[in-house]
């Protein structure tokens, strides 16, 4: 949930702190820099907040042809500068930046760190102490104190160690924690996220969990911590990286939200063919279609995709489908069916509590599939199969194309299963068509946002909670529209199966109480009326988001008709606009929520 950037051989300071920049959505509590100019001068500089605070701070004669940087979403210790990365060992030869969490931290200060000050409350800054004494007591070079810690260490990782004894090296190691190796001409660049540093290269190593390097400006070197080499080779990632770039946009989020109709082109481009067919791997297939039972694992937004999921599948594939929080399911495991096979949702493809389950998967061998928008990330290198979403890079940290990327990506999949398994409903189910008119819907939606903000400011800014309620897939939008408005504009929100609320939620209603009425069911649409009506008659303020067939004069806004099956594509856009309006026109961050951060990495 942490950012890493660390460069060898070539000017870093700028190199760094423009990746820090990209890599800011994954945290920033604080950041830090380490430079070493290979003419025996060194500078450390930290500072709390974000990377423009950093910036300031640094002098002009702060250079290295080496360098780590580091920014921090806190799990040990408070937003400090003592508690920033990089954090350096007794002696000052030892600096370390590091992503994730050290589960044994407290038992190694205690075991082989008495007697020795500390500087911070982290659990990186006791890996590093611990590789500086064992370096002292062994009399150890850098690379082999750094394998000899780590064999101690448990927990999740990625981690960057420069030795100011060996200063044009960078030691490098993963566990659990995203980070990838980019080739240059003559240098190399470490950092957690490869889009945070394509200006510099397009050519990049994966690195696996358990590996260690050892990188200079002309060479890597991978190795377990035991010392036998493993080979890891290169390839392209063809990214242009000005996606990520957020243009005349104030904030990433409006961005992405505009995106969304380029979003479902794209899908339909990538995987249905020219009759309309869908394009999925027959492997993928043979293997889901034995399947007595789907169980799908996510978190946060991905869960609430995989809620929307659910009726597609059942509906179009006649499969049970389970729809579980991966955080749940990694220590206490769902009972099986005879022939289950897991789905594993997630907008980067390294969310830590997912990768629990899947590795409980793995052990029972049971086949699986990760759905992700990142290539090469951990939870598709697991599974057996991955399909991409190829939403673009989404760097605002509430989560929008990528949801309903997730959404489409799962009909896709419903559809070609369906047929497979011969159901009328999928082959007669013209899905092109639905992905072609929810990017129209969409547009429309987008081009009309104006009405949005005003709804925003006039019913929820001045508002300290909100309800949103629905049915059916309402009821699943619901959950995602309040997660949306509770994480960006710090309104209590919360969704509800609309008839629920009388079964005691309802005496939270009081005078002026925003209620936004999803009614998108044709089974339930009258009864979802009816539910707001009680809410009205208790003093809410209701603000309806209404499907075209069940519009009645005096909505607030109405959808243009789809396949109520991908309604949600189209119900969760107006939900996203009045988050980001609601949290802009308080003044606050959108892209970057108090206490969140982009991809959470540790459980």
């Amino acid at each position: 949930m942490c950012g890493i950037v660390g460069v060898v051989g070539k000017p870093a300071r700028e190199i760094i702190l423009s990746g820090l920049t990209n890599l800011e959505y994954r945290g920033y509590d604080s950041a830090g820099i380490y430079l070493n100019d290979l003419n025996g001068n060194e500078y450390l500089t930290k500072a709390v907040g974000r990377i423009l605070n950093l910036k300031e701070k640094l002098t002009p004669d702060e250079q290295g042809l080496v360098g780590i940087g580091h920014t921090r979403w806190a799990t040990h210790g408070k937003p400090t500068v003592d508690n920033a990365h990089p954090h350096f060992d007794e002696t000052k030869r030892f600096y370390l930046v590091h992503n994730g969490v050290i589960e044994n931290f407290a038992e190694l200060k205690e075991k082989y760190l008495q007697g020795v000050h500390f500087h911070s409350d982290t659990d990186t800054e006791v890996v590093v102490q611990l590789i500086g004494k064992i370096a002292r007591d062994k009399n150890l070079d850098g690379f082999s104190a750094f394998k000899e810690a780590l064999k101690l260490v448990k927990g999740s990782y990625a981690f960057l160690l420069v030795d100011n004894t060996e200063p044009d090296h960078v030691f490098i190691a993963k566990n659990k924690s995203p980070m990838m190796l980019g080739i240059g001409d003559g240098f190399n660049i470490i950092a957690s996220d490869a889009i945070s540093v394509m200006d510099q290269t397009k050519t990049f190593v994966d690195l696996h969990d358990g590996d260690v390097g050892d990188i200079t400006k002309d060479s890597y070197t991978i190795e377990t911590v035991d010392g036998k080499k493993v080979d890891r080779e290169p390839h392209v990632l063809n990214i242009d990286p000005n996606a990520a770039s957020k243009g005349a946009y104030e904030f990433y989020m409006l961005k992405e939200i505009d995106e969304q109709p380029g979003v479902m082109r794209h899908m339909s481009q990538n995987y249905l063919d020219d009759n309309g067919e869908p394009k999925v791997d027959q492997d993928i297939l043979d293997a889901i279609s034995k399947a007595d039972r789907l169980y799908i694992f996510a978190a946060g937004t991905s869960y609430h995709a995989g809620l929307v999921g659910k009726t597609i599948f059942e509906h179009y594939t006649g499969i049970p489908t389970e729809v579980g929080l991966a955080s749940e399911a990694g220590y206490h495991f769902p009972m099986m069916s005879k022939h289950p096979f897991f789905i594993f949702l997630t907008q980067s493809g390294e969310t830590a509590d997912s990768r629990v389950v899947l590795k409980e998967v793995n052990k029972r061998s049971i086949p699986s599939l990760t759905m992700t928008n990142v290539e090469g990330s951990t939870l598709s290198r697991e599974a057996t199969y991955t399909m991409l979403l190829g939403a673009g890079p989404e760097i605002a940290v509430a989560s929008t194309k990528a949801y309903t990327a997730q959404i489409a990506l799962q009909a896709v999949l419903a559809k070609a299963l369906g047929e497979k398994l011969g159901k009328q409903e999928a082959k007669d189910w013209n899905l092109r068509q639905d992905l072609a008119m929810a990017a129209e819907g969409i547009q429309q939606i987008v081009d009309g946002k104006e009405k949005l903000k005003k709804l925003a400011d006039d019913y929820l800014i001045k508002s300290r909670n909100a309800f949103y309620i629905g049915r059916g897939i309402d009821y699943a939008v619901a959950l995602e529209a309040a997660l949306k408005l509770k994480e960006v504009s710090y309104i209590q929100t919360e969704g509800f199966a609309a008839a629920e609320l009388k079964h005691g939620t309802i005496s939270l209603i009081e005078k002026g109480t925003p209620v936004v009425a999803l009614i998108n069911d044709p089974v339930t649409a009258d009864l979802t009326r009816g539910n707001s009506q009680e809410v009205v008659s208790r003093g809410a303020s209701v603000i309806t988001i209404v499907g075209k067939d069940f519009a009645r004069e005096g909505d607030d806004i109405v959808l243009p008709e789809i396949n109520y099956y991908m309604s949600a594509l189209l119900t969760v856009v107006p939900a996203q606009l009045l988050a980001y309006y609601a949290s802009k026109d308080k003044g606050l961050d959108v892209d970057k929520p108090r206490n969140l951060a982009k991809s959470v990495t540790v459980e």
